[in-house]
């Protein structure tokens, strides 16, 4: 039970320290709707995804009124389509087709984000995993709300390099056919080691082979709450940072808990997981950034920073996964430079640059995230940052990922604005000496020798 103490905490944290729902996903399966004739699969599609998620907004909305907590967005996800179209689609345009009803049933249902227009190929693709893949630039530019993410090695399998290498092309290419709205279809791609089968953060959402038909899974964010709690922790010990930030991630899940158990009886779907994680905004007050330096750092990026950020990691699970049962998704902290004011002060004064960023990753809880670099960034360049950040997940047996933006028409020093929740970024110098040799290979990295578990 929830007590009025709770309660009133709760309505500050929601008032003063930027404390929401961010998101209610609805994960949808679309394995009922394969059919060979790619017309017929188009309608099964649209028809699943609408019943389905007609009422999702309206419900979130209600329920933002009924207990005064914000839930900020509404978003669905769906089964990998590279599995879905593999009987119907011969070109990669007949995936792009998808792509456009995937858009219209978002737009019908209302949500911002649908995701799943995605391919898992960690050890290898099929001839649908390569179609959808070259389609995913022609996509994102002609569709909205549509996401897309590629899984590209796992623990247990190794690292796909001829993927890796492909979606250095694919980048380049999305970046080209949406620059006139600043590379934006970037913004909506997502490179995956290890991707979970349940996270509802976008643009990486998708939902996984191995879930129920539907399910609802609640992203629950904070991190304005937490740097508030650790301003009463100035000169204490690590113990007693701990304890603080432990327990206010417990308090922030207990708010995810309380909005799961409402959305999934009022759409009669049944409740997956709570992620935890620290997802900032542009806004002001809602930056990780700002809880590394309230815990002493002076920028985001100094030395320490990814020993303050292992920490804080940490204790955001520890306490999630003390309220409630099921925490999952991604939970955590996360790092992306456009959404976190704190991140893009730290970087205009020269503090925090690529490589820092890349160390932070091996301790948080994604990776590379809503990054701009120079839009004349070789394609290899970028295949070799997405090699080297799938590797880090590989060996650590984590989730990273990889949320570049080579910014068409942009240099070092620019910036580049998205608008809403994906912010803007100060574009990133790139180490420009070649790897071309090295991604060019073909074949896989194997897996660690950790992976033989069995």
């Amino acid at each position: 039970m929830i007590n009025f103490s709770e309660v009133s905490e709760t309505n500050a944290m929601i008032e003063r320290e930027n404390l929401d729902v961010r998101t209610i996903t609805m994960g949808i399966s679309l394995v009922d709707c394969v059919d060979s004739d790619l017309n017929r699969l188009k309608d099964n599609i649209y028809k699943k995804i609408y019943e389905s998620a007609k009422d999702l907004v309206r419900v979130g909305d209600d329920i933002a009124h009924d207990f005064g907590i914000p839930v900020v967005n509404k978003r669905i996800s769906v089964t990998p389509i590279s599995l879905i179209g593999a009987g119907a689609c011969r070109s990669s345009e007949d995936y792009a087709e998808i792509a456009r009803v995937l858009d219209k049933a978002a737009a019908d249902t209302g949500v911002n984000f649908l995701g799943g227009y995605s391919a898992l190929v960690s050890k290898g693709m099929t001839p649908a995993d390569r179609l959808l893949i070259e389609s995913i630039p022609q996509a994102l530019a002609e569709t909205e709300l549509v996401c897309s993410s590629v899984n590209v090695g796992s623990t247990k399998t190794g690292i796909d390099m001829d993927a890796v290498r492909l979606m250095g092309t694919i980048i380049k290419k999305t970046a080209e056919l949406t620059k006139d709205r600043g590379s934006i279809g970037c913004a909506k791609l997502v490179v995956f080691c290890n991707a979970p089968d349940d996270n509802p953060f976008m643009a990486g959402a998708f939902h996984g082979v191995t879930e129920a038909d539907k399910i609802l899974n609640i992203g629950v964010s904070g991190p304005g709450v937490v740097k508030k709690a650790l301003e009463s922790a100035h000169g204490m010990d690590f113990e007693h940072l701990c304890e603080t930030v432990k327990k206010t991630a417990f308090k922030v899940t207990r708010v995810g808990q309380l909005v799961a158990r409402e959305a999934s009886e009022r759409l009669g779907v049944p409740f997956g997981i709570i992620d935890l994680s620290l997802a900032p905004t542009p806004a002001i007050g809602d930056s990780v950034a700002d809880i590394l330096c309230e815990m002493g750092l002076e920028y985001a990026g100094a030395p320490g920073t990814t020993a303050a950020l292992a920490l804080l990691n940490d204790q955001v699970k520890k306490g999630g996964v003390m309220a409630s049962s099921y925490v999952g998704g991604l939970s955590g902290a996360f790092i992306p430079v456009s959404e976190d004011q704190g991140m893009i002060n730290a970087v205009n004064a020269g503090c925090l640059t690529l490589e820092k960023l890349e160390a932070m990753t091996c301790v948080c809880s994604v990776g590379l995230d809503m990054i701009a670099i120079p839009g004349d960034t070789k394609d290899t360049t970028i295949a070799g940052i997405i090699a080297d950040e799938m590797a880090i997940g590989m060996v650590n047996q984590k989730t990273t990922a990889v949320r570049l933006i080579p910014a068409a028409g942009k240099k070092v020093g620019d910036q580049v604005s998205f608008g809403g929740l994906l912010g803007y970024a100060p574009v990133m110098p790139v180490n420009n000496y070649s790897c071309a040799e090295f991604v060019n290979r073909k074949g896989r990295i194997p897996a660690p020798i950790h992976s033989f578990k069995n």
